[in-house]
């Protein structure tokens, strides 16, 4: 097994290497234009707490784009499914579901934490440089294992690139906007903060947040991002099994 998700996984690595020079700006461009539209312009002179706006941003655009980039594989996943039929050749090979799930979602989890990285430089272009212990990476790559292990599951069900697009915009896309990221929870009424609290991108954002201000990250965050993991990652399994059938 061991051979076998690390052959799924150089195979994923190699396509990103051959592709990092043009992946770096894209990854860089909404999250800049995040910065300077609502960090900048919009909230220069607000305080969230203690902390500018900006403080209060950098965090939650960490945790969205460390889901975004993890979910992203579900496309590499679908191209290789409909145009080289390399998922073909995996039914054929000798690996296990297992091993081929270990493989795409640490190619995902490993896409997220570039993409972090690229936001955290941009993050002190603008200034702002935080915290950045062993809770803020345990948060992001819990974060990653989720929404990588969503994205493997995802790419076993959808039968086109359009069928990608229409979860995306399902799944990604509101909790990009509602998951903590650019606002705090607090201000919304109780029903809202408990419907939001389902969440994972909200406990990712608030643990993230938490680590970066030094705070202490509640346990519960990380409880929700181990058990929501725990559930995509079983989900991915049953997914390529029910492909392979």
């Amino acid at each position: 097994m061991t051979r076998g998700w690390t052959a799924v996984y150089l195979r994923e690595i190699l396509i990103l290497k051959r592709r990092l020079a043009k992946l770096l700006p894209t990854w860089s461009v909404s999250p800049l234009l995040y910065l300077i539209a609502f960090g900048y312009a919009v909230g220069r002179h607000v305080e969230v707490g203690s902390h500018s706006y900006l403080e209060f941003l950098l965090p939650g655009l960490t945790a969205m784009a460390s889901m975004t980039q993890a979910y992203a594989v579900a496309s590499e996943i679908n191209i290789a499914r409909f145009y080289w039929h390399i998922f073909d050749e995996f039914q054929t090979a000798p690996i296990s579901n297992l091993a081929y799930v270990m493989g795409e979602v640490l190619a995902g989890m490993t896409r997220a934490f570039l993409a972090s990285l690229v936001i955290l430089v941009l993050g002190a272009c603008f200034g702002v440089v935080l915290f950045y212990g062993p809770m803020f990476w345990i948060a992001l790559l819990l974060n990653s294992f989720v929404f990588a292990s969503l994205a493997v599951g995802c790419a076993m069900h959808v039968k086109s690139h359009a069928d990608q697009t229409l979860l995306t915009n399902f799944i990604i896309t509101p909790m990009a906007f509602l998951g903590g990221t650019f606002f705090p929870l607090s201000h919304l009424p109780d029903w809202g903060q408990m419907l939001l609290g389902l969440l994972p991108l909200t406990h990712a954002s608030h643990a993230v947040r938490a680590a970066a201000f030094q705070e202490p990250v509640q346990s519960i965050d990380f409880l929700v991002l181990i058990g929501a993991g725990g559930l995509c990652f079983l989900f991915a399994i049953l997914s390529v099994n029910r492909a392979k059938a």
